[in-house]
């Protein structure tokens, strides 16, 4: 699924293909392209199985292949959502954009129009799509945001007489805010009361404007891709289980579902948690705290006091904990936003604000600079970051555990904070990109 430019509706569609074909009794794998939490949260959701990512640069073409191979067995469809339009990424050859990704995985590739305001230059458009480089791959066109029968009439026209491509659905204009946008994106699935009627909802509308029929026919048109071989078993000696919580509620979701099924491989159990609805931690060895949207709980968040000084005093104790982005803003003392203060956990002795517009968003790529800290002195890792919050007061007792050589992390140079046993940074790490990523937390987390 791909579209001529970004915020064309190919979440919305995306949501709504899975839940009409899930609906029919089918059995659907959804696929993220890039970096995102959000989006495959919903398509997650809807698809009742997890949804995994597919990005070049954090992961690479070959475990891309392995994965998407891997996972889409026993599917009776994949669908992979891509991210921005389906010519844009970093490289100017494409070799990391979604016709890049469709090349690779020899996929068709449905190309979603946001119709607003076209009549006959839609044809120019996407011609303009069909001859370049990967737009071999585009099998359908779905018009979306159009306002009325007649300009649905003067955009098909112009398709049908300029192009051989056929349009495999028209969506009109009025259902276009089902799910609410905010900063960084759409708003999480599960945060409200709901979310399965909505995507009920999502699924009908789009029964009733696209033909799943065609759809389906075009998704078969991509060949049958074998699976990667099956490793050998690796030997390794795993000492009593870890028990570790993480975090997990409204606020805190941003989880790699190959990062946690890593921790597991490790010997790591994983006990959820809630900062908003739990009085303290569970008995445990370690505590890991994901990203999310702490600032749209902030007050709830200070309201659970319990469970804030919980953790201030087990950390203090030696707890080890690592966290990220929204994990590192709860374990400030205090949190800023939109003249507004609230107190958090207080187990690191920094404060954060929110701001009005990001303060890095996009690909980072970190060096290990402290013996001990993964990934180790002198190496680098791939990852990313999307974080509208700064560290605004610093304490004393701090370190860093990274230098940032692509991104802004905490300060432009650094992220990483090391204080007591509490490694906390911006950075979002991918398991399949991050080598020896989760053997480290493991032995960080040792009972």
């Amino acid at each position: 699924m791909g579209a001529t430019r970004k915020s064309s509706g190919k979440t919305l569609i995306s949501i709504g293909l899975i839940a009409a074909f899930v609906q029919q009794g089918l059995k659907v794998h959804p696929f993220k392209k890039g970096p995102d939490y959000i989006d495959p949260r919903w398509l997650a959701t809807a698809a009742g199985r997890d949804c995994h990512n597919l990005d070049f640069f954090m992961m690479g073409r070959e475990k891309i292949l392995a994965n998407f191979s891997s996972y889409a067995q026993g599917a009776d469809l994949s669908l992979i959502e891509g991210n921005m339009g389906l010519f844009d990424g970093q490289d100017l050859q494409g070799a990391d954009c979604g016709a890049a990704l469709a090349t690779l995985l020899q996929t068709p590739t449905l190309l979603v129009v946001d119709c607003h305001g076209m009549a006959r230059g839609i044809a120019p458009l996407v011609l303009g799509h069909l001859h370049f480089p990967g737009g071999e791959w585009i099998g359908g066109i779905i018009l979306n945001n159009v306002s009325s029968a007649r300009q649905e009439k003067n955009l098909t026209s112009a398709l049908r007489h300029y192009s051989s491509i056929p349009v495999l659905g028209v969506l009109p204009r009025d259902r276009q805010s089902m799910i609410e946008e905010r900063h960084l994106g759409l708003e999480p699935a599960g945060e409200q009361e709901g979310t399965m009627e909505r995507i009920a909802e999502i699924g009908k509308w789009v029964k009733e404007h696209i033909d799943l029929e065609q759809v389906f026919q075009l998704a078969r048109q991509a060949p049958s891709l074998s699976p990667p071989p099956t490793p050998a078993p690796t030997v390794r000696m795993v000492a009593a289980r870890k028990r570790v919580a993480y975090v997990t509620d409204r606020a805190f979701h941003f989880y790699y579902p190959e990062n946690l099924q890593a921790l597991r491989d490790e010997g790591v159990e994983l006990v959820p948690v809630s900062l908003l609805s739990d009085e303290s931690l569970p008995d445990v060895t370690g505590l890991y705290i994901g990203g999310g949207f702490p600032e749209m709980f902030m007050d709830s968040l200070a309201d659970n006091q319990r469970i804030m000084r919980d953790i201030r005093q087990k950390t203090a104790a030696g707890l080890p904990v690592y966290a990220e982005c929204g994990g590192l803003m709860v374990l400030a003392e205090k949190m800023h936003w939109q003249g507004h203060t609230a107190a958090m956990a207080g187990a690191l002795p920094i404060e954060v604000t929110m701001g009005n517009r990001p303060q890095g968003y996009g690909y980072m790529e970190l060096e290990g600079q402290k013996q001990g800290i993964w990934p180790g002195v002198g190496q680098r890792v791939a990852c990313h970051e999307f974080h509208y919050s700064r560290v605004t007061k610093m304490g004393e007792g701090i370190d860093f555990a990274y230098q940032v050589k692509r991104g802004h992390g905490i300060d432009g140079q650094q992220d990483g904070l090391l204080h007591h046993n509490i490694l906390a940074s911006y950075a979002h790490i991918h398991a399949d990109g991050a080598p020896g990523w989760a053997h480290f937390l493991a032995g960080f987390w040792k009972g």
